[in-house]
């Protein structure tokens, strides 16, 4: 196996020729090279750095410099095959193919990156890097490395990129974890460990999220540009930008970190990008991850269940309490929900879903058995006219979600299904439905999703009889305006 540690520190590795890593490079088990990322440069002061687009303390490692010496190190023609350890991907893996004989058309190069946002670095990855031909390693300094440099290697058929971090901390540069890794993988090639059996015996910023990806110049690089906001000048575009980055990262990432992220110190920008990454922050509660997903069969009584809770909920104050029972009795209990999602041609039924697997909201949508199939009802045929056309029945979230994003989500999620509802070779054109004219919360938040008022029907509860306001979205209009928060359970046709 072959490492190559590139770094402006040379010396700082010669502990590599130290102890189990030293005698395995004296041996031969392990072609080890460290090079010094100054010899690439061509000024006389051999520079590495330069300020960071957007602005900001520190400087950023220039990416035509890394550009360079990475793609002389990677150029080696004839590299050692990978010294008998079965990586992580097992035998179908392409470094196992070449340990065991088997056709190998191209050798396995890996370039990793030490960045304290970054996956993290363990033992399992250690072992999967075992497996590669070529292991080269960057060793960034100040802010870090130009992000572009991992995103073009990354786009490379020959080269896989891995960020990786040691952990929640920051070090001055990526020499330490260098170390770290070096030595992590090569105890692990046959012959380094003296007692092999020893690897079998052995156990393994204030913001709380990881950093942002960083730029420097030159602006347009291998054919990438940086992000025209870090040079737009707007102070608080950028601010923006780079948090929305570092939200989306850490929940790529570190989905533990965002499950710690205390939520006084979100503001409504955030959990915009944190619902987009599928995360919630529910009422006195920390974020939480919600799925949305079709319901199943074995959610009828959950849902009949989540149902009685939020209906009453979005009913007009005045609204008698046995009315209100007698409407679930006669639409909402399991039995109802059995069939709603026994009939997929006629129901449309999805769900979000908390990691512990609590129902904490969903959707009921009403589907046209055929292209020209009208509204149920003659006072909403007349105003709703666009076929086919889907009434959005219910859209309900527990109390705790509300204002949380889920009820946008949902909404957002029913829509996009619809869009692949075909029936006679046509998706529906339109989505409706009907709110209580007193729901003024709720309207606005249909408002946002993109829904238009045209007009009012009467719609019976038990004994009342209320007056709703009918409501249409497009479907053929592309996407609708951004979402907003809802606020409460909201209500279609009740």
């Amino acid at each position: 196996m072959r490492i190559d540690v590139l770094t402006i520190f040379p010396a700082y590795l010669d502990a590599l020729d130290l102890s189990l890593v030293g005698k395995a490079r004296r041996d031969g088990l392990l072609d080890l090279r460290v090079h010094d990322l100054r010899d690439w440069t061509t000024d006389r002061h051999r520079t590495v750095d330069d300020t960071p687009f957007g602005g900001g303390a520190g400087m950023v490692m220039r990416p035509d410099i890394w550009g360079k010496a990475l793609d002389d190190v990677l150029a080696t023609e004839s590299l050692p095959a990978p010294a008998g350890a079965t990586p992580a991907g097992g035998l179908d893996h392409p470094a196992s193919a070449a340990a065991g004989g088997l056709d190998h058309p191209a050798p396995r190069r890996v370039l990793l990156v030490p960045t304290p946002s970054g996956d993290r670095f363990t033992q399992a990855v250690a072992e999967d890097l075992a497996g590669a031909d070529q292991l080269v390693l960057a060793c960034g300094r100040y802010e870090g490395i130009d992000a572009r440099v991992a995103e073009h290697y990354g786009a490379s058929p020959s080269v896989e990129v891995r960020e990786v971090s040691l952990g929640d901390y920051v070090l001055n540069g990526g020499e330490v974890a260098a170390l770290v890794v070096v030595e992590a993988v090569a105890r692990l090639l046959p012959g380094v460990l003296g007692n092999p059996d020893s690897l079998v015996e052995e156990s393994h910023g204030a913001a709380g999220l990881l950093e942002y990806p960083v730029y420097t110049k030159p602006p347009v690089w291998a054919g990438l540009e940086v992000p025209e906001v870090l040079t737009s000048g707007h102070h608080g575009k950028v601010a923006r930008w780079r948090r929305d980055q570092a939200l989306v990262r850490t929940a790529r990432r570190r989905p533990d970190m965002v499950a710690a992220l205390d939520p006084h110190q979100l503001d409504r920008a955030d959990r915009v990008v944190l619902a987009g990454q599928g995360w919630f922050v529910p009422a006195g509660g920390r974020p939480a991850r919600v799925t949305v997903r079709h319901g199943r069969a074995e959610d009828a009584a959950a849902l009949a269940e989540l149902a009685a809770f939020t209906f009453p909920l979005a009913c007009p104050p005045h609204m008698a309490v046995q009315d209100v029972q007698a409407f679930i009795s006669e639409h909402l209990t399991s039995a109802h929900f059995d069939a709603y999602l026994a009939d997929a041609a006629r129901y449309q039924v999805l769900t979000a879903e908390s990691a512990d697997g609590v129902l904490v909201g969903y959707t009921l949508t009403v589907l046209p058995l055929s292209a020209d199939e009208p509204p149920y009802a003659d006072d909403v045929a007349a105003l709703v006219t666009a076929r086919p056309a889907a009434e959005l029945s219910k859209v309900y979230v527990l109390p705790h979600y509300q204002g949380s994003g889920v009820a946008g989500v949902l909404l957002e999620a029913t829509a996009a299904d619809l869009a692949v509802r075909v029936v006679d070779g046509v998706a529906p054109a339109a989505m409706w439905l009907g709110t209580n004219k007193a729901n003024r919360r709720a309207q606005r938040s249909y408002q946002r999703a993109g829904f238009t008022v045209v007009g009012t029907r009467r719609f019976r509860v038990g004994d009342s009889l209320e007056e709703d306001l009918v409501m249409v979205r497009d479907l053929r209009a592309g996407e609708a305006a951004e979402v907003g928060e809802t606020t409460r359970p909201t209500s279609g046709t009740r």
